[in-house]
């Protein structure tokens, strides 16, 4: 389904030149999993000490492959390990067919790759309650590991979407004691976005050399920061998993380095912003910047409940400066507020202060910036020093006509 919807117009001009990592290796394949014609499988091979941290979704109706990666978080990095991701059948709500096709899976390409089964991690991302053909895949394993290559990331960002418009991708390099450290990472993304924990399917790897504890806690931090601050439609899936694993090839120990925690921290929120960017039928970009709040997690309550309000989004989707939709939506949010301290801007227009209309808003200024494709609201709740920033997308007839024939 991903080959025939257009191009989302938020969507970068092209796949960014993402640079080879050491220690990783990639390939792709078609293998008829749900799509035909396309690529759908692919398989990332890393070197043997590499540590791998990530977080999963919160769902209790998580998916077979996450229980399975969950579970080898935290395992040895004396030896290699791979990562193995099909599209089209997400291997959720499956009973025991998952359980044991996911068995199948990691011992194919343990086999295939000469790898310990604990070092395999799997994840599966399309339609819910149907049985994955994992024969299919199994078939197309020995060819995946013969044709790896450290420059097919892009086939590998290709091969896990589902109706994603485009492929995502992007890359941080940092100077660390005089040598270069390289970050590239891929996701896949666009409908059933809502922060749970990273939201969709991510992978990131770095040459980077840090112990698996000390990686698991920054990915953490990060995610909770920027995938976490992102969604589409307040879906959370049953299969949303971020991994990201450190060859350490390039001898550089990060360990505690604030430079490597920024550029991770960009590589996250650029891939967080994709997403949103390739939201089902979205036409806008819309961040939301809440201050002024009594803590953090009263900033975040509120902008999340602006960003997942249906009254909010085709607002936005049709131009309309309505203000009251996001007094509404922070009304609702169950964080503390106060109607008669609330301050609201879009872009830089004040509309409202104190409770009340401003006496400078002029409809026709906030309008002009609603015809734009990069929307920001700002609300004050002027209780306190809390802030933060979510994204999200406007709602269009667009989201429906994908949703409704998702499965045809």
């Amino acid at each position: 389904m991903a080959g025939e919807l257009p191009r989302s117009p938020l969507a970068p001009d092209h796949f960014p030149d993402l640079p080879p990592i050491d220690g990783v290796t990639f390939a792709a394949a078609a293998a008829g999993v749900r799509y035909s014609g396309r690529l759908d499988v692919m398989l990332a091979i890393c070197a043997p000490g590499t540590t791998i941290a990530g977080v999963f979704t919160k769902s209790s109706t998580r998916a077979a492959p996450v229980l399975d990666c969950q579970a080898k978080l935290g395992h040895s990095s004396d030896t290699g390990a791979a990562i193995l991701v099909n599209a089209g059948n997400a291997n959720a709500f499956t009973g025991r067919n998952g359980t044991d096709a996911v068995a199948t899976l990691v011992g194919a390409t343990a086999d295939a790759a000469d790898l310990p089964e604990s070092r395999i991690f799997t994840a599966s991302t399309g339609v819910i309650g149907e049985p994955l053909p994992h024969d299919r895949i199994t078939a197309h394993l020995a060819d995946l590991v013969d044709s790896q290559s450290s420059a097919a990331i892009g086939d590998a960002a290709a091969a896990i979407m589902t109706t994603d418009t485009y492929p995502k991708g992007t890359t941080q390099t940092v100077t660390i004691d005089g040598k270069s450290v390289k970050i590239a990472g891929i996701a896949k993304g666009s409908g059933m976005i809502a922060p749970d924990m990273a939201t969709m399917l991510v992978y990131i790897f770095s040459d980077a050399k840090i112990g698996q504890d000390e990686l698991q806690g920054l990915v953490s931090q990060t995610s909770d920061q920027t995938f976490n601050c992102i969604t589409v439609d307040s879906d959370t899936s049953t299969s949303d998993s971020l991994l990201v694993a450190a060859t350490g090839v390039s001898g550089v120990d990060v360990a505690g380095n604030a430079d490597f925690a920024h550029a991770l921290h960009a590589v996250m929120l650029d891939l967080a912003h994709q997403v949103v960017r390739d939201g089902e039928g979205a036409t806008k970009f819309v961040e939301i910047e809440m201050t002024g709040c009594t803590d953090k997690a009263a900033a975040k309550t509120h902008g999340l409940s602006i960003a997942n309000s249906p009254l909010v989004k085709t607002a936005i989707a049709g131009e309309d400066p309505n203000w009251g939709r996001v007094v509404m939506a922070v009304g609702k949010s169950g964080a503390p507020a106060d109607r008669d301290t609330l301050s609201i801007w879009f872009g830089d227009i004040l509309v409202a202060e104190n409770g009340w209309v401003s006496a400078t808003y002029c409809e026709e200024d906030a309008a002009a910036h609603m015809k734009g494709d990069h929307i920001r609201i700002s609300v004050d709740c002027g209780m306190g020093s809390g802030n933060a920033t979510v994204w999200t997308c406007d709602l269009t007839h667009g989201y429906i006509d994908i949703n409704a024939d998702y499965r045809s």
